[in-house]
């Protein structure tokens, strides 16, 4: 792999992730929510780029063909023509996209959350996931939805880019809304909000005797972090041109239990670590995927290379669960604005 594609491709995951795993610690690592479906979070962002954009954009232009995946490949040559000529139209259909996918990410994570809000720890965690589980299903073999299996292109919000540019100018793209996502979520959770959840998360039983609606809470907080979420299944979609990277990927994986690691690597309930859990964990995937037929000559090992990223992250879960549960940054108390006056008085008068 040349490096300057290994370098791109790490800052793209890098901002991927980020963004999906700053999501995931809203619910698990502040609310103690064990999201398992963390994917269909992801799902509902491919769903809104490949099947709700997508025909609005068919019936604006009167694109016909007999498959949804066909008449998103002549509607995406219509309008990427259009955006070539005019940028200002690309970017407004990404950010209309980004918001009507945090609008259905937010109702998705509601419902998605209703049925199982007042289940404790294990039975959350598999509920959310079988639930996921069922809706990747049927997006994966209805191809009317969203291609299924096949896919459904979508447009390139960035065609007014020449070809050579356009990698960086999405990496510079993901990499700003991942800032705008961490700093969001820094305030949202330096807050009352923020230690609402971590209440949660210690005793959920104390705070509902303190007057606490629980399920209001949890749906209310799967709602938010899902909102956030789909904003990764929307640029991702945009970035492969094609929402069929969401859906063939293997999505427990790629989407739900590798966020868990980031974050677990990273540190729970803490923004900054899971940045550099993320960051951590992205630059070993990324080596170990460019250079895995090198890695495999030099170790001559007897099994499928393909396997050995697996074999080395599930390692790295149980040494971190074992050895350092804290994560690389320890978890802080939160710092809300009496609290910071406080500290700079007490350090004004020593």
């Amino acid at each position: 792999m040349a490096f300057e594609a290994l370098i791109s491709s790490i800052l793209l995951w890098f901002g991927i992730y980020s963004i999906l795993s700053l999501s995931l610690n809203v619910e698990y690592g502040y609310g103690g929510i064990p999201n398992f479906g963390k994917a269909l979070a992801v799902l509902v962002g491919a769903f809104t780029a490949g099947a709700v954009v997508n025909r609005i954009l068919i019936a604006m232009y009167s694109i016909e063909g007999t498959t949804i995946t066909q008449r998103s490949g002549f509607m995406k040559s219509t309008v990427d023509s259009i955006i070539a000529s005019n940028p200002a139209y690309g970017i407004g259909l990404l950010v209309f996209t980004l918001l009507l996918a945090g609008l259905i990410g937010a109702v998705i994570g509601a419902l998605y959350i209703l049925p199982s809000a007042k289940l404790e720890s294990d039975y959350l965690a598999i509920t959310l996931l079988a639930i996921a589980e069922i809706m990747f299903m049927i997006s994966y073999y209805n191809t009317d939805l969203i291609g299924g299996y096949y896919g459904a292109p979508v447009p390139d919000v960035l065609a007014f880019i020449p070809g050579e540019l356009r990698e960086w100018a999405f990496v510079a793209l993901i990499l700003f809304f991942t800032l705008l996502t961490y700093l969001f979520l820094e305030r949202t959770l330096n807050s009352p909000y923020g230690r609402l959840l971590r209440a949660m998360r210690e005793d959920a039983v104390a705070l509902q005797f303190s007057g606490k609606d629980i399920m209001w809470v949890r749906i209310k907080t799967l709602a938010f972090s899902s909102a956030i979420a789909s904003m990764t299944g929307v640029l991702y979609s945009f970035y492969a041109g094609n929402v069929v990277g969401i859906v063939n990927l293997f999505a427990r994986v790629n989407w739900t239990f590798f966020p868990f690691l980031m974050v677990l690597l990273g540190g729970m309930s803490n923004n900054r670590g899971v940045l550099a859990g993320v960051f951590s964990f992205v630059v070993i995937w990324r080596l170990l995927d460019g250079y895995k037929h090198e890695i495999a000559d030099l170790l001559n090992l007897p099994f499928d290379v393909n396997w050995l990223q697996y074999i080395i992250f599930g390692a790295l879960m149980i040494a971190i669960l074992y050895y350092k549960p804290e994560g690389l940054v320890k978890e802080k108390p939160i710092e809300t604005e009496p609290i910071k006056e406080l500290k700079s008085k007490h350090s004004e008068k020593a």
